[in-house]
């Protein structure tokens, strides 16, 4: 089994993949009479296809066991996949390159507490992943007809380790 150690989440490294859903950066400005800083344009939302439409939606996730034993990756054709954590609680990121014949191999990444992802479209990634207790989610992502999911298999798992 492949031993991969998951890094700090940061704009530059995640860029390849997507985007880094935090209050940093220098596009913000004030709102309401200045009692609201607006943190605007984190992430770009992508809906492509037939009735395609961007939804927004809440789920509560549930911790794997650590190490995390990552059997397979899953991607979205036609649209991109936003994560913000409703709670100040870390989680474990994981996206792949696409290769030839499939995804490459994984990258892991620790989001901080505060942080959120925008994975872009097509994009292979695991599983929403807590760390350490169950967590819940805003979610952006596409709706419309056809279908908005790829599966991959990895034929060796790979063995994602938190610092």
């Amino acid at each position: 089994m492949t031993r991969i150690v998951a890094q700090p989440l940061s704009r530059e490294n995640f860029a390849p993949f997507g985007d880094v859903i935090d209050m940093g950066g220098d596009n913000r400005y004030p709102i309401n009479g200045g009692k609201a800083m607006r943190y605007h344009d984190l992430a770009t939302a992508e809906a492509m296809g037939p009735n395609a439409r961007v939804l927004i939606s809440m789920v509560r996730g549930t911790p794997y066991e650590m190490p995390l034993k990552l059997t397979m990756v899953e991607r979205h054709p036609l649209g991109s996949q936003a994560f913000i954590p409703l709670s100040p609680r870390p989680f474990l990121v994981v996206v792949c390159h696409d290769a030839e014949d499939g995804p490459d191999e994984p990258h892991a990444f620790i989001a901080a507490p505060g942080q959120g992802i925008n994975y872009r479209r097509n994009l292979w990634h695991g599983v929403l992943t807590p760390i350490g207790e169950e967590q819940d989610f805003l979610i952006i992502d596409r709706g419309g007809d056809g279908s908005n999911l790829e599966e991959f298999h990895f034929s060796h798992p790979y063995e994602i380790h938190l610092p």
